[in-house]
């Protein structure tokens, strides 16, 4: 019933080209009307959800030992049991009593207050237990659930879903063929609801598509990002010279998607499982990630992604496009640790990121067309952390900008020297590093990088406290509480003039702590970062900030602890 529901309300879109169509989920009919937009049967709210790493065990169960994944009886010499809820900071998934309390949660909590939901992968369990191995009739089963799961909560109210694929999704785990093949032909089926018709053609040749969340004005782009993981020893990584690899077809294919709705005036978020980074994304895959990320920067609203469990953002910079110097070489660009000596091997992703940011220009130099944001969000799963999801607000105020002719010719492309190490005969001169010569679309007014219209303005994010955990059971039930947000305090409470015209909260305030829902506070520990918004510039002053070791030192205390929730990086 759901499903036959969802699928009549598909409408088709126009598009430059049916291959690529786009079309919306839902038939919204958005008119301006005042502060903002209204729809056909939802009135916009300016908020959406991003979820990730739901991870269901059918195996879970309650008292069990940690040490068997919590799937058997505990042993004298085992501390931890398994909890009705779930075990925090452990090895272990999540039971369905967790995944389904954390849906019907947000099913009435915030299905009214927001407009669409980004779903980020790995909706099976871990391979983890060597007396209970995973096949691919459960992983598909545990997709199925979640999906018909994600389809009543959401879809069946009118919301727009976008899952993407995890590499647990799959068997063998992190392993995934060229398509088409049967893993996508059986994900077109799983997710027969969510894509659009014209659209299931491309997904079953490689799971990946697009979607207008809110038609001709915003698409989220669900990304295959198996085709660029460099554990998925079954592709080609995306090398230049194998333009059939299915890593290339994919980005072929997104960047027909990038300027397709760019001609169209369109905003864009990107979503995918793994975080595009070069410690994940095989090189070639991630310098053309890279290269366009930054080229349709006037695009892009922002990158979502899941799979590294640990809450933190990442920066893509016209750098990492430089022609590769020798792996050998080794060091830090700065010539030390900016934290210290690293005695163990603990840490390691805080302290990368806290390199990384030592490495950015003074303020005075930054040129914000050089950089684009990568936001990765904690998992539901408590392995090895909290249940937690993130509710962005983006502004739906004002009128969307229309492209001149001139500026749609704008642009610059790399500025760096690649006539060397690019010459003919050289190492790079068959690689992407040497194929990276079209204009970039960088505009000091676009939405990703000033606050206008469709600009993520800020998140917050929700978790369920260990003490809530541990002590959750059959007839308890945990709760998930406000960890914290990104926005100053005063930016929870609009001027009164604008309450007074009905202007939203970006955050609703029942959603708040009771000391945030008072107009007249100024500070608070739920508000580390006081960020004006969540353009690149205001990630880039984020980063800067958390590179000065003596002046921001509790920043980077809070930093970490929200990183890891309180634990350790594993």
């Amino acid at each position: 019933m759901i499903r036959s529901r969802a699928l009549r309300v598909l409408v088709l879109a126009l598009v430059f080209n049916p291959l690529y169509a786009a079309p919306a989920q839902v038939p919204f009919d958005v008119q301006p009307a005042g502060m903002c937009f209204r729809l056909a049967k939802r009135k916009l709210q300016g908020r959406f959800l991003h979820i990730t790493d739901m991870h269901p065990d059918p195996h879970y169960s309650p008292g069990a030992s940690e040490k068997s994944a919590c799937h058997r009886k505990k042993p004298k010499k085992d501390k931890t049991r398994a909890g009705y809820y779930g075990t925090p900071f452990s090895d272990c998934d999540s039971p369905f009593s967790l995944t389904n309390f954390t849906l019907d949660y947000l099913d009435k909590k915030w299905t009214d207050d927001i407009d669409f939901v980004i779903w980020t992968g790995d909706n099976a369990r871990h391979d983890n237990d060597r007396r209970r191995p995973r096949t691919t009739d459960e992983i598909y089963h545990l997709n199925r659930v979640m999906a018909n799961k994600m389809q009543e909560v959401f879809l069946s109210k009118g919301i727009p879903v976008v899952p993407s694929l995890g590499n647990n999704d799959v068997w063998r785990k992190n392993i995934l063929m060229p398509g088409p093949n049967d893993i996508t032909h059986e994900y077109s089926s799983i997710w027969k609801a969510f894509i659009p018709f014209p659209s299931l053609q491309v997904f079953q040749r490689g799971a990946y598509y697009s979607a207008e969340v809110i038609p001709d004005h915003l698409a989220v782009v669900s990304l295959n990002t198996m085709y660029f993981y460099d554990s998925n020893k079954a592709v080609g990584g995306c090398e230049f010279k194998e333009r059939d690899d299915p890593g290339n077809l994919q980005l072929d294919w997104l960047e027909v998607q990038l300027e397709m709705y760019r001609q169209r005036s369109m905003k864009v978020w990107l979503s995918g499982h793994v975080p595009p980074t070069p410690g994940n994304y095989f090189p070639e895959c991630y310098v053309r990630y890279a290269e366009m990320a930054l080229r349709y920067q006037d695009t892009i609203l922002g990158h979502v992604f899941g799979h590294m469990n640990a809450d933190h953002f990442t920066l893509i910079e016209a750098r990492d496009l430089d022609v590769p110097l020798d792996e050998n070489s080794g060091g830090y660009m700065n010539g030390s640790d900016p934290i210290g000596p690293l005695k163990k091997k603990k840490d390691k992703l805080y302290r990368e990121l806290i390199q990384d940011f030592s490495a950015l220009p003074k303020a005075k130099h930054i040129d914000h067309d050089q950089f684009a944001v990568v936001n990765v969000a904690p998992s539901v799963v408590p392995n090895p952390y909290l249940p937690s999801f993130r509710i962005f607000a983006y502004n739906i105020t004002g009128a969307p900008k229309k492209y001149s002719e001139l500026s749609r010719r704008k642009g610059h492309g790399p500025t760096l020297d690649r006539k060397q190490a690019c010459k003919k005969g050289s190492a790079y001169q068959e690689t992407w590093w040497c194929q990276l010569d079209k204009p970039w679309h960088s505009d000091g007014d676009a939405p990703s990088r000033t606050n206008t219209l469709w600009t993520p303005l800020g998140y917050a994010q929700y978790n369920i406290r260990k003490k809530r955990l541990n002590g959750s059971s059959k007839t308890r039930k945990p709760k998930f509480k406000l960890e914290y947000t990104t926005f100053p305090v005063s930016a929870l409470h609009p001027p009164a003039d604008l309450v007074a015209s009905k202007f939203k909260y970006p955050i609703p305030l029942r959603h708040l702590p009771r000391s945030l829902r008072n107009s007249t506070v100024t500070e608070s520990k739920f508000a580390p970062y006081q960020m004006r918004d969540l353009t690149i510039p205001a990630w880039v002053e984020l980063a800067q900030r958390l590179a000065r070791p003596k002046k921001e030192a509790e920043l980077r205390r809070q930093f970490k602890k929200y990183m890891y929730q309180g634990g350790r990086e594993g």
